[in-house]
């Protein structure tokens, strides 16, 4: 059986991704004192008296609202709670309670799931009174808690876990691929997403920025088990206004961080963009598996030397990425998007590559007698051995001489050596020299 799943559900600005935070002991969520500004799910892992489950933060329920970002807030929030084993519901007990609290605790209570309550901004022991105006909800006793300063938080995690008996989890660690899709606002990052997952997991609309959050969804299929992780589109820095615009830039780069591919979303009408370049380039330096996604691919008049064209003037503005397979597609019509998982699984597989230190050697003693290294100042290069010290992202140690010595064309042309021999498509390598004296 998998992971229990905990949702974190309540009406706009109670607390809950301060509470999903402190839960998942890191900062996932954006928090910032204002309604509205978690718009999609957000998932991470927590644990608690050995019981290790998946929690879900969502953005806040509006009953009875019209605007289309809010709908469908309100409709991801649904969905959470579907996907959920137990729903924490959050109520604001300096406010005290709501019409919005009533029509919440309908909506739970028709899902038939386990509820805790919980009352938070419960600051000090004078406030503990505020909660027993919540008894009127009608779904069990209230518990306290701030989650701004962690009071409360046992006894609440208690409660969660006395429903987890009947769970028990695998004890081999899966592998599990973790790909995160990057690229400017409106590229068809979530439209890809939820193509690929077969749902609406991820809030689709043609307004740029709807996505803020790094948003994560488990996919299973028949060539194995994936991450998805979509990420809020980077602007320019002169559009980067919002102090939640802000959150989102550092989001990405802590996606691309914690995933092993990162796909690049370019829009076929518009090209490569200088935040583009980037984001890559930072998934280049991190010796990241890379592939390159054109979508919108249904929108462009071609003939049979469009693509290739295409592929050329964007490896011209890429070219630090040579390494990285191109897909063109359609998110919106399916076009090709079967092929993106089968893509990315290359590029992991690569990523994950270990080469014997005895064949690696034969390669680069072969190397160098096809091309002996230069002089550098009045020393040429001598490599004793090589050997594969890590993979994810395949790194390799060269034994040499001197390390002043190697001229950087020459270090270029041992690494094409290897790519070449071993096909490292679609992933970054890394290479060290070490001095070894004779």
């Amino acid at each position: 059986m998998a992971k229990p799943i905990v949702a974190i559900v309540g009406r706009p600005n109670v607390g809950k991704s301060t509470l999903f935070n402190k839960l998942a002991g890191k900062r996932i969520s954006i928090v910032e004192d204002r309604p509205g500004v978690t718009r999609d799910r957000v998932y991470a892992e927590a644990e608690w008296l050995n019981y290790k489950f998946t929690i879900i933060d969502t953005g806040g329920i509006e009953p009875e609202n019209s605007d289309i970002i809010l709908t469908q807030m309100k409709r991801q929030a649904e969905i959470a709670i579907e996907t959920a084993d137990t729903i924490i519901f959050i109520v604001d007990g300096k406010e005290g309670l709501t019409p919005a609290d009533y029509e919440v605790a309908d909506m739970l209570r028709k899902s038939k799931k386990d509820i805790v309550l919980v009352v938070n901004k419960i600051d000090s022991l004078k406030e503990e009174n505020n909660a027993y105006e919540f008894y009127n909800l009608g779904i069990g006793d209230p518990i306290t808690i701030s989650s701004t300063q962690g009071l409360g938080l046992g006894d609440m995690l208690d409660k969660v876990v006395e429903r987890f008996k009947d769970y028990f989890e695998e004890e081999e660690e899966e592998e599990i691929i973790k790909i995160a899709v990057v690229g400017k606002p409106n590229v068809g990052k979530s439209s890809l997403i939820n193509k690929l997952l077969g749902e609406n997991r991820v809030i689709v609309s043609d307004v740029p920025g709807t996505t803020r959050d790094a948003i994560d969804s488990p996919l299973e299929n028949e060539l194995g088990k994936f991450l998805l992780i979509d990420t809020a589109g980077l602007r320019r820095k002169s559009k980067v206004k919002e102090e939640i615009e802000r959150y989102s830039v550092v989001r990405t780069l802590t996606a691309v961080d914690r995933s092993d591919v990162i796909i690049l979303m370019i829009d076929a009408q518009e090209g490569v963009t200088d935040q583009d370049e980037k984001i890559i380039g930072y998934a280049h330096e991190q010796n990241k598996a890379i592939m390159v996604i054109v979508n919108k691919w249904d929108l462009i008049e071609k003939d049979d030397k469009t693509m290739e064209k295409y592929k050329k003037d964007i490896a011209s503005n890429l070219n630090f990425i040579s390494y990285a397979p191109y897909l063109f597609i359609s998110a919106l019509t399916g076009q090709r998007v079967h092929k993106v998982l089968n893509f990315a699984k290359l590029c992991y597989t690569n990523y994950s590559k270990r080469i014997s230190t005895g064949v690696l050697n034969e390669v680069i003693n072969r190397a160098v007698l096809m091309k002996e290294p230069p002089v550098v100042g009045l020393k040429r290069l001598k490599i004793y051995y090589a050997t594969q010290v890590a993979t994810k992202a395949p790194t390799f140690v060269f034994f040499v001489n001197d390390k002043n010595s190697l001229h950087f064309s020459y270090g270029r042309y041992l690494e094409n050596q290897i790519r070449d021999s071993f096909d490292f498509r679609g992933t970054g390598i890394k290479i060290e020299y070490r001095e070894r004296k004779d």
